[in-house]
């Protein structure tokens, strides 16, 4: 009787779940659309067209005239360039799941509103030459 009384109880989590799960699934279409309609009203016509002929966007730092942040349209380590140069990759992830678009959005506002928060916040890695 326990047994049978386990299986169900493992059954309905299960069940909870898969409703869960799916319920998250379908809302993803809706959360992208939003995210590139608000990348495309965040982003310049050049970024923008940056963005989608090459992949990423670059930022100029509103601290250092000859550094520039390199964000990729997909998830990935941000580049830190100076004078065209590689210098450093930065990682900052959020904790949940965001749609791509969301995340270029914050690199840039975050580098723009308050570059050294920012720079506090991402994890660094130092490229090997």
């Amino acid at each position: 009787m326990d047994t049978l009384v386990g299986v169900l109880a493992l059954v309905m989590l299960l069940s909870l779940l898969g409703v869960f799960i799916v319920s998250k699934a379908l809302k993803r279409p809706t959360a992208e659309r939003r995210a590139s309609e608000l990348l495309r009203a965040v982003l310049t016509p050049e970024q923008y067209g940056q963005l989608i002929q090459e992949g990423h966007i670059d930022i100029a730092s509103p601290s250092n005239p000859g550094r520039v942040y390199r964000v990729p349209q997909s998830p990935g380590r941000v580049q830190v360039r100076e004078n065209g140069k590689l210098k450093l990759w930065l990682c900052v992830q959020p904790f949940r799941w965001l749609p791509d678009a969301d995340l270029v959005v914050i690199h840039k506002l975050m580098i723009e509103a308050d570059e050294e928060v920012y720079l506090q916040k991402a994890n660094r890695h130092v490229p090997f030459f």
